[in-house]
């Protein structure tokens, strides 16, 4: 049990409850945001005051102790700067509460890593049976990974985004296929001029991050960072690499390769 003080939770409340919701959290992804800290937020021990997100998340500083509260605390804390405006004064508050739960000064866990530490990360070779795809999809997939190994030791940079950029969309593309309710269904899914949901083939690869996100397949940081990957993509277009002056290197390279190993590690459930 936290030894979270009553006025203490109240700019935790202020900060993260949306009438009931908590932050732009959907279902899937707040379960996901909590797998991340190797909780189980839909366990039963957390909806004794119902089972609405903030119910439950107010469950769950009642009854995990200061250590694990604190950590999911400045996670949540991170992700709402990372999606909306957070008022100064309840963030530094926050802070030192978080400081004090964890028992260190200045110790707030990151739920989107930077991009040095990103780059830091290790993944074991593609585990591309896990993905369910089928077996020409699983050949062309094999055969785009051995071409960015290559461009990489080449150091042709542009290839490696390019490879990268199409290989993620694609990958997105079969699991929105394979799980269409979930797509068609989620907020940030787009729309057309009659707010009709648009056909999978007609979602761009920004469409396709944000609502992998919001369903649970992509974590936080992998979004963040397939971002990036998105808008280098968009320099194949060789007039707007011209005018934007972009000159990838191999630190761009690394960085596309990095989030594309990450979001297949996401997508098979190896991270």
């Amino acid at each position: 049990m936290s030894t979270l003080k009553t006025h203490e939770k109240v700019i935790f409340e202020r900060l993260f409850d949306r009438g009931g919701y908590v932050l732009d959290f959907t279902d899937p992804t707040f379960s996901a945001f909590f797998r991340e800290h190797q909780i189980g937020i839909d366990d039963p021990k957390y909806k004794f005051n119902g089972a609405s997100k903030m119910k439950r998340l107010r469950a769950f500083w009642e009854v995990e102790s200061d250590a694990v509260v604190g950590r999911v605390l400045g996670a949540l804390l991170q992700y709402a700067e990372v999606t909306e405006k957070v008022d100064a004064v309840d963030k530094k508050r926050a802070e030192e509460i978080i400081e004090r739960l964890v028992g260190m000064p200045h110790a707030k866990p990151a739920s989107v890593s930077s991009e040095s530490d990103f780059l830091t990360m290790e993944y074991a070779k593609p585990n591309l049976g896990r993905l369910n795809i089928d077996g020409p999809f699983q050949q062309v997939i094999e055969q785009r990974i051995s071409e960015i190994h290559k461009s990489l030791k080449s150091d042709a940079a542009l290839a490696v985004i390019f490879l990268c950029g199409s290989t993620l969309e694609g990958l997105l593309l079969d699991a929105a296929t394979k799980n269409s309710q979930q797509f068609n269904q989620a907020s940030s899914a787009p729309k057309d001029k009659n707010s009709n949901t648009k056909q999978f083939h007609e979602w761009t690869l920004d469409n396709l991050i944000n609502v992998a996100h919001e369903v649970g397949l992509l974590s936080l940081d992998i979004k963040k960072h397939s971002h990036s990957l998105r808008d280098f993509r968009n320099y194949i277009h060789p007039r707007q690499q011209a005018v934007q002056n972009f000159r990838p290197d191999a630190h761009t390279a690394k960085i596309s390769w990095q989030v594309l190993q990450a979001a297949i590690a996401n997508l098979s459930g190896q991270r």
